[in-house]
């Protein structure tokens, strides 16, 4: 096989999602999976030993920058309804989600928690689209969901990490390795980021991924997943990377250029064109599945802090969304033979279902409006308007 065309093949794939989703609006994850979709049933692309290592690693660096665009600040104003709402929001859907898989479909164990990982999911990726779009970014409400939304997240990366790992000395070795990492990475990027400057040859980046292929390699040891260790240092490190905005912008240019394509494409490739109209009706009920589970938990919990039915309702089904780590977990039920390709084909199409259907509903519906946050001579506490934590 010419590497060359190969390559060649799966970039042309790339740069048609790229403008697509310019020029539709689209997730640009999600026109890359619709790509793979076709390439995969089309042309027949197959993932090949490199396609699988660049795949990996766009994974890993997604997910340790969906960890580091938390707002410390943010999450610290709504620490409160954050945790609960988000927490519930992972935990609701999974339960859900897997206790169908399991006792109605008829699907083993470890598929099952599968689609429970896969269908807990919230999209960061989604969410912050439609915050930036709509200018709900600026707004507490807004800040609060972007939060509870990293704390869903989380849910779902450690969830996915322990639910596989193997309880030997290589777990231990990898939960010590990722506590004394998490604990000194701060400090230590601080200082190396001061040392280093800026320069060509982006010693910076090399030193982040020195860290995930680190954390990586020892997850992959334990049979864990290379993400929870992406996440949880995103998240450490979330405060450095504020401070740091033209880096995150040169690592977030080359993560979606050269690595997430061949990620999601990789992930749209394995989706049958044949399984999914023989599965229509499941995929049509597990999507109910999860957005009845999200609506179940955050919405009495949304009115709890005493949010007006509309932004309530508009939280919610923003919550349900789902994309990235849905297709993530999903993709490693697949690739550590977990799931079959039918059942992978089921799980990442309501994943995708998911990232459309309640945004569409929530944008079309229940948008709340939105005014520019207001300054003040004193600095206090912000409050949504309708909404505070009591």
């Amino acid at each position: 096989m010419n590497v060359w065309w190969t390559a060649f093949i799966w970039v042309s794939l790339a740069l048609a999602a790229s403008v697509v989703s310019v020029r539709l609006a689209l997730s640009v994850a999600l026109a890359e999976i619709l790509f793979g979709v076709l390439g995969g049933n089309l042309l027949h692309i197959q993932p090949n030993e490199w396609i699988n290592f660049l795949a990996g690693l766009g994974g890993v660096l997604l997910t340790f920058l969906a960890g580091a665009e938390i707002e410390p600040a943010a999450m610290r104003q709504h620490w409160k309804a954050a945790l609960v709402i988000g927490f519930v929001s992972f935990l609701a859907p999974f339960l859900g989600a897997m206790a169908y898989a399991y006792y109605i479909a008829g699907w083993e164990p470890n598929a099952a928690k599968i689609a429970g990982v896969a269908l807990s999911t919230t999209s960061v990726a989604v969410v912050y689209a439609v915050m930036i779009e709509t200018g709900m970014n600026r707004t507490s409400l807004g800040k609060l969901i972007l939060a509870a939304c990293f704390v869903t997240d989380l849910g779902t990366v450690v969830a996915l990490g322990l639910l596989f790992a193997h309880a030997n000395i290589w777990l231990l070795v990898f939960v010590t390795a990722l506590a004394v990492t998490l604990a000194i990475a701060p400090s230590l990027t601080r200082w190396f980021f001061h040392v280093v400057g800026v320069h060509t040859s982006e010693p910076q980046i090399k030193f982040i991924l020195l860290m995930l292929l680190l954390l990586g390699s020892l997850a992959v040891k334990a049979n864990s997943e290379a993400v929870l260790g992406a996440y949880l240092l995103g998240l450490v490190l979330a405060g450095t990377m504020e401070k740091n905005r033209d880096f995150m912008h040169r690592i977030r240019a080359m993560t979606f250029t050269l690595l997430t394509p061949f990620y999601f494409l990789k992930a749209g490739s394995f989706i049958s064109l044949s399984a999914l109209w023989g599965a229509a009706g499941l995929i049509s009920v597990l999507l109910g599945v999860k957005m009845a589970t999200k609506i179940a938990g955050c919405y009495p919990l949304c009115r709890a802090f005493r949010m007006p039915h509309r932004e309530a309702t508009y939280t919610t089904l923003l919550m349900s969304t789902g994309l990235t780590f849905g297709t993530i977990s999903s993709l490693f039920g697949l690739t550590h033979g977990y799931i079959t390709q039918s059942q992978y084909t089921v799980l990442v199409t309501v994943v995708i279902g998911s990232a459309l259907v309640p945004t569409l509903i929530a944008q079309t519906f229940f948008k709340p409006s939105v005014e520019e946050p207001k300054a003040h001579t004193t600095v206090q506490r912000e409050t949504i308007p309708a909404y505070k934590e009591g």
